[in-house]
């Protein structure tokens, strides 16, 4: 009888762990002394701050052709460091022209001051709360960095996310501030059934219906909105030019090297940043591996 009774007691309590080994944990800490910036990652339900072993090196000198949208969220993300009111961001705009980079430009500039950056995919965004709850005490200054934000009608972290930037019981904390890029601004997707709500008023007003509305309320409750744009060829080439000088090709290639670059911006669509950036690194790389080339071109 005290055998069987035994067993049975080791099967509960085998079948209670694994009941606890699915059951929702609490966020524990990670090593803040392992880097300046953490991944949030979820794993078997259960979601933790993963340490970036390395960090882009990227600088804000680095940074060409977008100095009004880099002076604006550099003073921003300053005031945050300093402890003095800032506000969340929305980087909108087209692809490549240096949205992202500049926030990780941001992190390696202030990351001395305390600056710390938490990337977090648009899926874990319904964590968002348990991330704020964790980081509410420490010393640091935090950014949830959102890359890439947009979503469908219906997603759980789009209302989580829109409940901590603004009208949530549990704010965010002084310590916080969420920066989002997108190619989207109202971040959902808006089709023509969504105006079927509208209405003409008595005095001529189009009054917008509320799924317009709704789809508009989350990227109002960002209090930055900081836009890029398409470059044009002339900078688009003053970008290429920055690059190759950072891999060592003289000046003096610089027009050799024109067409080729238009080129490469024609095949792939598009004027970018990340496009002249691309086309530096292939265009050093084949010098570099035909030294012979150059040899000639300089003779």
């Amino acid at each position: 009888m005290n055998e069987a009774f035994e067993r049975l007691l080791q099967r509960a309590e085998s079948l209670i762990e694994r009941i606890e080994a699915v059951l929702p944990q609490p966020l524990s800490e990670p090593d803040w002394q392992a880097s300046v910036a953490f991944r949030y990652r979820k794993r078997g339900g259960h979601g933790r701050l993963e340490p970036v072993r390395h960090v882009a090196t990227i600088a804000l000198a680095d940074l060409q052709e977008i100095e009004q949208q880099k002076e604006r969220i550099e003073r921003n993300t300053e005031h945050f460091v300093r402890g003095l009111p800032a506000n969340n961001v929305l980087l909108t705009g087209a692809r490549g022209t240096g949205k992202s980079s500049l926030i990780k430009a941001c992190l390696n500039t202030y990351a001395p001051q305390g600056l710390r950056l938490i990337e977090v995919d648009k899926e874990e965004l319904i964590d968002l709360p348990d991330i704020v709850e964790l980081v509410a005490d420490r010393p640091e200054k935090f950014i949830v960095f959102a890359d890439d934000l947009s979503f469908e009608s219906g997603e759980p972290g789009y209302k989580a996310l829109k409940s901590i930037l603004d009208g949530s019981v549990s704010a965010a904390s002084d310590n916080l501030l969420i920066y989002a890029t997108s190619n989207r601004r109202h971040l959902l997707p808006e089709t023509m059934k969504d105006n079927l709500g509208a209405r003409h008023g008595e005095d001529g007003e189009l009054h917008p219906g509320e799924a317009v509305e709704e789809k508009i309320s989350l990227s109002e409750r960002f209090g930055l909105w900081v836009s890029f744009y398409p470059f044009s060829q002339d900078e688009y080439l003053s970008v290429v030019w920055q690059w190759l000088a950072s891999y060592g090709v003289p000046q003096s290639e610089f027009e050799a090297a024109r067409p080729q670059a238009l080129l490469w911006a024609l095949e792939r669509g598009s004027r970018s940043g990340r496009v002249a950036y691309q086309f530096a690194r292939h265009y050093a790389g084949n010098r570099d591996a035909n030294p012979m080339a150059d040899a000639e071109a300089d003779a």
